[in-house]
C-alpha cells in the first residue's frame, strides 16, 4: 500500500486535485475521512507510514486491553478483533475499529474473507484516532458522529480512550453518555470491567 502511494507521489501533477485512496482512513455516506496530516504526505513532507502508524502509547494500550479481554472473555462465545478492523455499517460507509468484540457465531462467516465485516460488534473500544479532523467544525463532531453511527448500526457500547487528557468516554444506546477518568472501573460487558490506571501500572 505504502509503495503504491509513493509511486503516485513521485509525480505531484498526478495527485493534484485528487487524494489517493490509500490516504482515506474511513468513509461516511460516500464522504471520505482522510488520515491526519494526509496533506503533508501529498506535499512530500511526510512518508505514508507516518500518518498510518500508531504511536507507541496507542499500540501499547491496545495490546494491554486485547490481552486482558482475551484472558477473561468466553472464547467459545466471543471473538476479539483489533488492528483497525474494517466495519461496514451502511452503504458507502465504513469505519476502522481499534478493538471490537463480536459474538463469535455472527462474525465467523466473515473471518476468512478479504472484505469489510458487515455485522455489528457488541462492543467497540477506540484509542484516540488517526482521522484528520480539520474538515469538522469542532473535533468533537467526529467522535460524536462515529459513536452515534456505531450505536445506530447495532453496536451496544462504544468506549473512547483519550490518551492526552487521560479521559474515557462511554456511550450506550438510550443512556446518558459518560466521561470518566482513567481510574474508573469501565464496564465492558458481562461483569467485565477495565481499570486503565491499574492495567497500565501493572505493566510498568
Amino acid at each position: 500500500m505504502a509503495t503504491a502511494v509513493k509511486k503516485q507521489l513521485s509525480n505531484k501533477k498526478k495527485v493534484s486535485g485528487r487524494v489517493p485512496k490509500e490516504l482515506i482512513y474511513e468513509m461516511r455516506k460516500g464522504s471520505p475521512i482522510y488520515y491526519r496530516d494526509y496533506d503533508k504526505v501529498l506535499k512530500g513532507e511526510l512518508p505514508i507510514e507516518a500518518v498510518m502508524g500508531s504511536s507507541g502509547l496507542q499500540a501499547w494500550l491496545v495490546d494491554l486491553i486485547v490481552t486482558f479481554l482475551k484472558s477473561v472473555l468466553d472464547k467459545k462465545k466471543y471473538k476479539v478483533l483489533y488492528n483497525e478492523v474494517g466495519y461496514k455499517f451502511a452503504p458507502r460507509s465504513w469505519y476502522n475499529l481499534d478493538i471490537a468484540i463480536w459474538e463469535k457465531e455472527k462474525v465467523k462467516p466473515y473471518l476468512k474473507e478479504n472484505k469489510l465485516i458487515p455485522v455489528a460488534p457488541e462492543v467497540v473500544i477506540e484509542v484516540d484516532t488517526k482521522a484528520d479532523l480539520r474538515k469538522f467544525e469542532n473535533p468533537q463532531d467526529y467522535f460524536h458522529r462515529k459513536t452515534q453511527d456505531l450505536l445506530n448500526s447495532g453496536v451496544k457500547k462504544v468506549i473512547w480512550i483519550f490518551t492526552e487528557d487521560k479521559k474515557v468516554w462511554i456511550a450506550e444506546p438510550k443512556k446518558p453518555w459518560l466521561i470518566v477518568d482513567w481510574d474508573y472501573e469501565i464496564p465492558v460487558m458481562e461483569n467485565i470491567k477495565i481499570n486503565l490506571e491499574k492495567l497500565t501500572k501493572e505493566e510498568e
